[in-house]
């Protein structure tokens, strides 16, 4: 693991219990097959292959090159992991898998990785890119955006009310002196212009969380996912979701309230409504003990939901 950087999973007993819950009772013999959308460093893969039986098989997504490299280190033939975002889940195909699990949150490693631009606690380039190997870095992106689509883009995913005035501030710096290409500049330039700020958070805070949402496409490639998961699960299997924002939890809530509920078609009032396709299984948030422990847990929310039968 490069740097010796670690990272503790979030809910790691209880995400892989829910996950395992609608499976535990399968025949002896019938192969289960189960996602991990998110790799990360292995946290919840591992403790899924140490209850897999020996016909299963776990199939891990994650666009870090680093997350694929940490996960080549596991020689189990019942595992592998795909170099790509869980936005790839429908080639997998249909009705194949007992459970997916998806933990939106970014890893310690990259969050305390200098060099990959996602913390203003360090100084490094401001880049942000989950996949380094493709796409533009948040510099880069930085260097010839409008105002108006930096505004827009701090306010709908920082959900941050002094999106203009950061975006202008933006913008007159590069005018001024050049793009800004580093974590501390940013956040030296936003803690400049936001003049009040919450209680015990940077005022970067939001900025930050903003740009690498969009330069990721995280919320395109969750809805993506979560709407490839109904076809891609099997009847019974579980749909197990991690959040750690309101925008990520909002798009989960909402997406299994859509589908856990009677749908009626308003230009045929008396035809009777689509079949349900998921069930509410609930929500579950770490322990006080947990977020004493890991501080990182204490925003999280887990959504669980149950495919119907087809």
């Amino acid at each position: 693991m490069r740097n010796g950087l670690t990272h503790t999973s979030v809910l790691l007993n209880e995400a892989v219990d829910a996950l395992l819950a609608g499976s535990d009772a399968a025949a002896a013999h019938a192969p289960r097959t189960f996602v991990d959308g998110t790799y990360g460093r292995g946290g919840h893969a591992r403790l899924i292959l140490s209850r897999l039986r020996a016909q299963d098989r776990l199939i891990a997504f994650d666009k870090d090159p680093d997350a694929v490299a940490s996960a080549a280190q596991i020689a189990d033939p019942r595992f592998c992991i795909r170099h790509q975002g869980f936005d790839h889940l429908p080639e997998l195909g249909s009705a194949v898998a007992s459970g997916i699990l998806l933990d939106l949150g970014i890893s310690s490693p990259q969050i305390d990785d200098p060099q990959r631009g996602f913390s203003f606690r360090f100084e490094g380039p401001l880049d942000m890119r989950m996949d380094t190997t493709r796409g533009q870095s948040v510099a880069q992106w930085l260097a010839d955006a409008p105002v108006e689509q930096i505004a827009q883009v701090v306010r709908d995913y920082g959900e941050e009310r002094f999106a203009g005035a950061i975006a202008k501030a933006i913008v007159a710096r590069r005018q001024e002196r050049g793009p800004i290409a580093s974590t501390t500049e940013l956040a030296r330039l936003v803690a400049d212009t936001v003049k009040t700020r919450e209680a015990g958070q940077n005022p970067a805070t939001r900025t930050f969380q903003a740009f690498r949402i969009f330069i990721n496409a995280e919320l395109e490639a969750l809805q993506s996912a979560l709407a490839a998961s109904i076809d891609v699960l099997q009847p019974e299997g579980l749909l197990v979701v991690i959040s750690f924002h309101s925008l990520e939890d909002r798009i989960v809530k909402q997406f299994i309230a859509g589908h856990a509920s009677e749908q009626y078609d308003r230009r045929a009032p008396f035809a009777p409504p689509k079949n349900l396709r998921l069930r509410d299984r609930g929500r579950v948030k770490p322990s006080a003990d947990e977020v004493r422990a890991n501080p990182r847990a204490r925003s999280a929310i887990m959504r669980i939901a149950q495919r119907t039968a087809l």
